[in-house]
């Protein structure tokens, strides 16, 4: 099967090109810098705020999985996300449309659901304002009769890009090196989904899923804090702070006016903060059964992120 994965150079985005390829498809990559990215199938530099070039790159496709998002807490242009996150997968169902393609996977997010406790999504910063506008696109072409899959992904993690879409590898690469200043919402829950795990059940989605399915891909439901609990039990690290919410605000308005001053992203903001002050388990059960999902507990993931980025045996126990 040829497979246009749209955002195949992200973080996701190449695990998802590597699993297609492990399973004998065809993938083809289309990003901005597809072409230097050095993975496997054929490579397409382009851009998905550009309906031509994607409705182009799409020809020739049994499939399109589109995992091209802008992930980031702030950009000095609002409008960037709504271009990339909404008008970009406005053009892959574009491009489905043109060539009449049987099958397109969208990476949803976690955060375009709604959090525990509440009936509706969240708009706290502008990814997630743009990703739940984007589920509402899929949700009506899905509705319409489109061959849409939907997958939401938890807080996905394991080796790989240090990009934002890798948010835990990240944080736990600046706890080791002392820079992480401390956590916000240290107490609430994430579900932390394993990268290899997330990407395969993209490609058994492509292969399988019934058209108009949709699934969480979860893992682990666990406060924030764990991960640095398991550090500490297995390395001896101490545990980061624990940023009261009304601290991180005020750091996070301070920030945001600094970014606004200097074209610097900030290092927090209030929306940031928001979205930290809520709970975002996962029931990955459907994803289980369907797309035979079964991602690796926190305990089981760590170490093999510990030892990329350290070098060091994740399993030791001081």
């Amino acid at each position: 099967m040829r497979v246009l994965v749209t955002g195949g150079t992200g973080y996701l985005g190449r695990a998802i090109v590597r699993a297609l390829s492990a399973r004998g498809h065809d993938p083809v990559v289309f990003a901005r810098h597809a072409s230097e990215a050095g993975l496997p199938g054929t490579a397409i530099d382009g851009d998905v705020r550009d309906r031509n070039a994607l409705v182009s790159a799409a020809r020739g496709s049994d499939a399109i999985c589109h995992s091209a998002a802008l992930v980031s807490i702030w950009r000095p242009d609002p409008a960037e996300f709504d271009a990339v996150n909404v008008g970009g997968l406005e053009h892959a169902i574009a491009a489905m449309h043109a060539h009449r393609i049987g099958r397109l996977v969208y990476t949803s997010s976690f955060m375009a659901r709604p959090p525990a406790g509440r009936t509706a999504p969240i708009t706290a910063n502008d990814y997630q304002r743009t990703k739940v506008a984007a589920h509402a696109v899929a949700s009506r072409a899905r509705d319409a009769g489109d061959p849409i899959v939907l997958l939401y992904p938890g807080v996905v993690f394991g080796p790989g890009l240090r990009s934002e879409g890798n948010l835990v590898g990240r944080l736990i690469a600046d706890h080791l090196a002392g820079r992480l200043p401390g956590l916000v919402g240290a107490d609430r829950i994430w579900s932390y989904a394993w990268i290899d795990d997330v990407a395969n059940a993209h490609v058994t989605a492509l292969e399988r899923a019934p058209a108009g399915s949709a699934f969480e891909l979860g893992g682990e439901n666990a406060p924030q804090m764990r991960p640095f609990e398991w550090l500490r039990d297995r390395l001896g690290t101490s545990l980061p702070r624990r940023l009261p919410d009304w601290a991180a605000t005020v750091v996070g308005a301070i920030e945001e006016v600094r970014a606004r001053l200097t074209g610097a992203p900030p290092l927090l903001t209030r929306g940031a903060v928001e979205i930290f002050r809520h709970d975002w388990p996962l029931d990955s059960t459907l994803a289980e059964h369907a797309l035979d999902y079964r991602p690796p507990s926190l305990a089981d993931g760590l170490p093999r992120l510990v030892a990329e980025l350290t070098g060091r045996d994740g399993n030791r126990t001081t």
